[in-house]
């Protein structure tokens, strides 16, 4: 017989225990991916992390995107106007990936001349483990209907305390024809930051680091494994690093980093970030009926890059993958 002021500690004790279990839950770190209306929203650990815009766009995008500390880390316009955003460069919409050249098409500017990618479907998605994944399929069409390529794309996220994890896997298929990255600055791998981590501009105070130890406005052209781009968001300092996976092409990439704000790898612009006379020194050819495979990283991560471990991190995600 257990005596009743026992009893009642047990069952107070189990009450708290089953109370818990959800907190417990999300601190062990999940991946949730929600299907809306045109798009993904993806959180992890049950905070917003970030939208995968889809539907009656010129490209799929990921827009908003939201740090461990819950920091705003894109540019808003022209998705939204907020003071203090310059408006330039319409087709800089939050994170995505195309480039300015494919086949003489231009898929990096949106214009009356410009192709599209588009969204075909979505392939299979895994939601509510420590790391939620997103598979799709795309066809780049240029401006008069011919497909010119397709590709396979897959997203894993994942993160913790420390930071948030973002992989971008993209698999080209030569599928209609050769196809041709042209050599062009115009891509390819990309994100626009927030408006206050830019370098330049009138609430910009962030820096540029890459793996080289190179800074700020010198890592435009400049080949490296990874990048940096951080600065202030909301009284905090945050950055987002790009890792260039050591299988990619011509790896380690060049870098199409600007101080005022714009983020991105691009391994095809050789003659403009070389500044040699041959325009096609970086043309870079898929031959008809071939696949190739491009991955990139993301990590969302507080502080700056000593703060932030990145030259760790990025050992790290060569070990995995």
């Amino acid at each position: 017989m257990i005596p009743k002021f026992l009893f009642r500690f047990w069952c107070v004790s189990i009450s708290i225990l089953l109370a818990d279990a959800p907190l417990a839950a999300e601190r062990e770190g999940s991946a949730k991916i929600t299907q809306q209306d045109g798009k993904l929203r993806i959180e992890i650990n049950g905070q917003h992390f970030t939208d995968y815009n889809y539907a009656n766009v010129t490209r799929p995008f990921f827009y908003p995107i939201y740090g461990p500390s819950g920091a705003s880390m894109t540019r808003n316009y022209p998705m939204k106007e907020v003071p203090d955003e310059d408006k330039d460069h319409v087709h800089h919409k939050g994170l995505w990936y195309t480039h300015g050249d494919v086949n003489g098409h231009d898929f990096w500017a949106e214009g009356k001349n410009s192709g599209k990618t588009v969204h075909e479907k979505i392939i299979d998605i895994k939601s509510g483990g420590k790391t939620g994944s997103i598979k799709t399929l795309n066809k780049l069409v240029a401006l008069d209907g011919t497909v010119v390529c397709t590709d396979e794309r897959t997203f894993r996220i994942t993160g913790d305390s420390q930071g948030r994890i973002l992989d971008f896997e993209i698999t080209i298929h030569a599928s209609n024809g050769p196809v041709t990255f042209g050599d062009t600055k115009e891509g390819t791998m990309a994100i626009r930051v927030a408006e206050t981590m830019r370098v330049k501009g009138k609430v910009g105070k962030g820096h540029i680091v890459n793996s080289e130890g190179v800074r700020d406005g010198e890592t435009w052209g400049k080949r490296a494994k990874w990048c940096d781009y951080y600065g202030p968001v909301e009284g905090k300092t945050v950055g987002v690093a790009m890792f260039d996976h050591p299988q990619n092409p011509r790896h380690p990439t060049w870098w199409h980093v600007r101080d005022y704000g714009l983020f991105a790898a691009n391994p095809f612009g050789i003659h403009d970030f070389e500044k040699l006379a041959d325009k096609t020194k970086g043309n870079w050819v898929l031959p008809a009926g071939q696949s190739a495979t491009f991955r990139y990283r993301f990590y969302f991560h507080e502080g700056d890059e000593k703060q932030g471990k990145i030259a760790d991190r990025y050992e790290d995600y060569v070990r995995s993958h």
